[in-house]
């Protein structure tokens, strides 16, 4: 049986991400297998954005976090919910992180280099870091990456490839997407405790 350190587990993301892809089964064969199939999804990256803000802007609840100030967006910002459009450029700002966020997860190797990023993207919707007036819930976290996984996973599945490479890819993926995120919701238990003192 092997020994893991709880408390190492919340102090040490490195440590925490090792112990994820060991607990869940994601190899460097599944690294590999994001890799490979960037070739494909690449291109498509500008379509999934938009899909995504086209789903996020649909809901009242995950379109009220698009109208303060974005962090680092320097334009005018929305009024209110009825001025927000998904060609708004607070909107179009936020699609750019998406697909940079996208490229990241195809384009890097998924190992231990890659964690301060997935660290972050948890930590960038509550308060503890980015815009303090940007508190994302995580039930509206949970349906984002619902969303994408299985935005995702569909693209994966229609793939010219054969069927083992593909079942691989989306495996995968799927693995990812999980680590990705524990790496959500762990900051959620953070900004809690520190709202709680």
């Amino acid at each position: 049986m092997q020994h893991i350190d709880e408390q190492k587990l919340e102090a040490d993301s490195v440590y925490r991400f090792h112990y994820l892809a060991d607990f869940i089964g994601f190899t460097p064969a599944d690294a590999s297998a994001v890799q490979s199939v960037a070739i494909f999804l690449g291109p498509l990256i500008p379509e999934l954005v938009d899909k995504t803000y086209q789903r996020l802007l649909a809901f009242d609840v995950t379109a009220r976090h698009f109208v303060p100030r974005q962090s680092g967006f320097e334009g005018q910002v929305p009024t209110d919910l009825a001025s927000l459009s998904a060609t708004h450029p607070q909107i179009q700002f936020r699609k750019e992180h998406l697909a940079r966020y996208l490229a990241t997860l195809l384009g890097r190797t998924c190992d231990a280099k890659l964690v301060p990023y997935l660290d972050m993207v948890g930590k960038m919707h509550t308060p503890l870091a980015g815009s303090k007036e940007i508190d994302v819930p995580l039930v509206q976290m949970n349906a984002l990456m619902g969303f994408l996984s299985d935005m995702l996973l569909d693209v994966l599945m229609q793939l010219p490839l054969d069927e083992p490479s593909k079942g691989l890819a989306i495996r995968a993926f799927s693995k990812l997407l999980w680590i990705q995120n524990d790496f959500i919701t762990r900051h959620y238990q953070a900004a809690g405790a520190k709202s709680a003192i």
